[in-house]
């Protein structure tokens, strides 16, 4: 996993509507929680992306972006998001590029770490979070995020 205080690699990848998003245009309208996670439809998947959810309005509201990156296709991060009203972008990487280039891809390279990072617009990694089975961590890991940007009194469009 990438160590806070480095610089977030740029990527490109296809969006769950095919479109091409790279980590610059998700930084163009404020700091993003980006999210590496297993697999589209599985249980602690679901569960955690419910929760980012259920919390989205938060996040907008202090001007964070949120994106979640797995290997699986577009066509199947399309049927996610509408399964589960999901109102944030996943981003689609098969070939694990960017999961490797994160350092989150899964020992001896089978499957991805569950992991989530907070980036600066100047695409500096102010925290991350590591937790494969303890799902409820990332949830707590993007609340602290809201509450520090409230408590400094940021809002959308800061």
């Amino acid at each position: 996993m990438l160590d806070v205080g480095s610089k977030a690699p740029e990527f490109i990848l296809p969006n769950h509507e095919g479109t091409e998003t790279a980590l610059t245009d998700l930084l163009a309208d404020g700091p993003l929680i980006l999210y590496f996670y297993p697999a589209d439809f599985t249980p602690g998947c679901t569960k955690e992306a419910c929760s980012i959810r259920d919390i989205h309005n938060d996040i907008q509201s202090v001007g964070l972006q949120v994106a979640g990156i797995s290997p699986q296709d577009e066509d199947s991060h399309r049927r996610f998001r509408e399964e589960h009203d999901l109102p944030f972008l996943l981003l689609s990487d098969p070939g694990k590029v960017v999961i490797k280039m994160y350092d989150v891809d899964g020992p001896f390279g089978v499957g991805v770490r569950r992991a989530t990072f907070l980036i600066n617009q100047d695409r500096k990694i102010k925290d991350a979070v590591m937790a494969d089975v303890r799902i409820g961590r990332h949830q707590e890991f993007i609340e602290k995020a809201i509450i520090l940007r409230e408590a400094a009194g940021k809002r959308a469009g800061d």
